[in-house]
């Protein structure tokens, strides 16, 4: 039995008829694969982002509504995360911005993102005010998350921190309305 097994094994070692086929396979295979990897991760990525929009947006709605309610910065950031459904680590990796702008002089928001390095220290909350009615307000988030394949595809190609964590930003403006 091993005797005929170990002959087949070597007559089709031996044969050559299959390798054009092999050929074209080795090179189609990493080609396919990684186009695979990069569709998942690019859809990935835009849940993540329709999700991280759409807790911004309802929480800008529930901060307009209702003006004379006195928001914290964790109140805020925490609506953020709720409303936006399922994002890991939500709480620790979401960085939250809300300024007033003056809209006959516009001086629009730093371009240096202000987002959580979790492989550095923790640092102060920077840009957060509550607006009064009538203020035009403009509110940024930014959530830090693991790619899916971070070493392949779309994941490789991503700028990332030193905890290998990738940048993903929101922005809504708004104006507070009159109680």
């Amino acid at each position: 039995m091993i005797t005929r097994l170990k002959t087949r094994l070597q007559r089709f070692r031996k044969h050559e008829t299959g390798s054009v086929i092999l050929v074209e396979f080795m090179i189609l295979v990493p080609v396919l694969f990684g186009s695979f990897f990069m569709a998942m991760e690019l859809g990935m990525y835009s849940i993540r982002q329709m999700q991280l929009d759409r807790g911004l947006e309802v929480t800008t709605r529930e901060v307009r509504l209702n003006t004379a309610r006195q928001f914290t910065h964790d109140d805020l950031k925490e609506s953020i995360c709720i409303n936006s459904g399922f994002l890991p680590n939500c709480s620790e990796t979401l960085r939250l911005e809300m300024v007033p702008v003056d809209p006959r002089n516009f001086v629009g928001l730093p371009d240096a993102l202000d987002c959580v390095d979790t492989s550095q220290p923790v640092q102060p909350v920077r840009g957060f005010t509550l607006g009064e009615q009538h203020e035009l307000m403009i509110m940024r988030v930014c959530y830090k998350f693991n790619p899916v394949f971070p070493s392949t595809g779309l994941g490789e190609t991503f700028v990332k921190d030193g905890s290998g964590r990738v940048a993903m930003t929101s922005m809504s403006a708004f104006v507070q309305e009159p109680s």
